[in-house]
């Protein structure tokens, strides 16, 4: 009887041991087939990002040229940047830029989600046409702005001027340039005004009834409800928007050639960038100015995540 229980705990020991080594094996194989099926994208990951990203490092205290490997120089490319007056007028301009345009786009596009979230016949035509701008490539953008802005026959300035009112040469003024950039990229916000509709979408409707009966204006709701629910998306506009206006490129590069004209006033620092690397064949210098903009970028999106603690409110919280 003994024998033939020791049989039977063996057995089901041997069997309980080949049935895990089993689901070993099986696990083992879909882990395999898993990163069969992600090496393409994990290939491709290391040969165009992180590669790229790693060598940049090591060019930027170099003076790599493409033309040339070049040599090694320590942090001359970084002491030169700190010396060069265009590098610092590229700074002002982008941050110039960044410090109207971030926030006027959630203001302009919190006000036009709330009217796109109003219930009207037909809304959804207002909500696609107020889409359609941002479908437009920049480049087209770029020159369909040039039209309008023109100070002898834009469209602009003809409507100023039948209101008696004598329009500024936008895109040739030093003054003017950098707010009719801003003023065309405003006209583009219709991505982060999709957003904020979703957002709208996503506050309980409960919130609103019971404010309406404690008797609370559309002024209060707005303030008390609204705003508040939808401060995470504002947040990650802000972050986005933020990251967005320091890379602001194609509409400047386009308007003037890459020249930055006038007087170097639509000069950005990726502008710069890219002419240093392309333009002059300074892939090292380039390299540099590139890190600093990570390092500024890093640096304002911590800042960003470490206030929105204070003021970012998160709904069942």
């Amino acid at each position: 009887m003994k024998n033939k229980m020791n049989q039977a705990n063996h057995f089901s020991a041997t069997a309980g041991i080949q049935s895990e080594m089993k689901r070993k094996s099986k696990i083992a194989g879909s882990s395999l087939n898993g990163w069969l099926f992600a090496l393409p994208w994990v290939i491709g990951l290391i040969l165009f990002y992180a590669f790229p990203l790693f060598s940049s490092i090591y060019f930027s205290f170099t003076t790599y040229s493409i033309l040339s490997p070049g040599e090694f120089i320590g942090l001359a490319n970084y002491k030169q940047l700190m010396n060069d007056g265009l590098f610092w007028q590229s700074i002002y301009n982008t941050i110039y830029f960044a410090v109207f345009f971030v926030p006027l786009s959630i203001i302009i596009g919190v006000a036009l989600a709330m009217m796109l979230n109003m219930k009207v016949k037909g809304m959804a035509v207002y909500r696609t046409i107020f889409f359609l701008p941002t479908l437009v490539p920049h480049v087209a953008l770029a020159v369909l702005w040039m039209w309008l802005l023109n100070p002898g026959f834009g469209l602009v300035n003809g409507v100023l001027d039948a209101i008696g009112i004598t329009g500024p040469n936008w895109l040739g003024s030093v003054t003017w340039s950098k707010p009719s950039l801003i003023l065309m990229s405003l006209w583009a916000i219709g991505q982060p005004v999709i957003i904020y509709l979703a957002g709208l979408g996503d506050i309980p409707q409960e919130l609103y009834e019971a404010a309406d009966v404690d008797g609370a204006s559309w002024l209060q709701k707005t303030f008390k409800v609204t705003l508040p629910l939808l401060t995470p998306v504002i947040f990650f506009n802000l972050v986005m928007g933020a990251i967005g206006a320091f890379q602001q490129f194609t509409l400047p590069y386009t308007m003037t050639q890459g020249q930055g004209t006038p007087d170097n006033s639509l000069t950005f620092y990726v502008m710069y960038l890219y002419d240093n690397a392309f333009k002059y064949f300074k892939m090292g210098y380039a390299s540099a100015m590139a890190w600093i903009l990570f390092i500024v970028i890093m640096l304002l999106t911590a800042v960003i995540f470490l206030s929105s603690r204070r003021w970012v409110h998160y709904q069942g919280r």
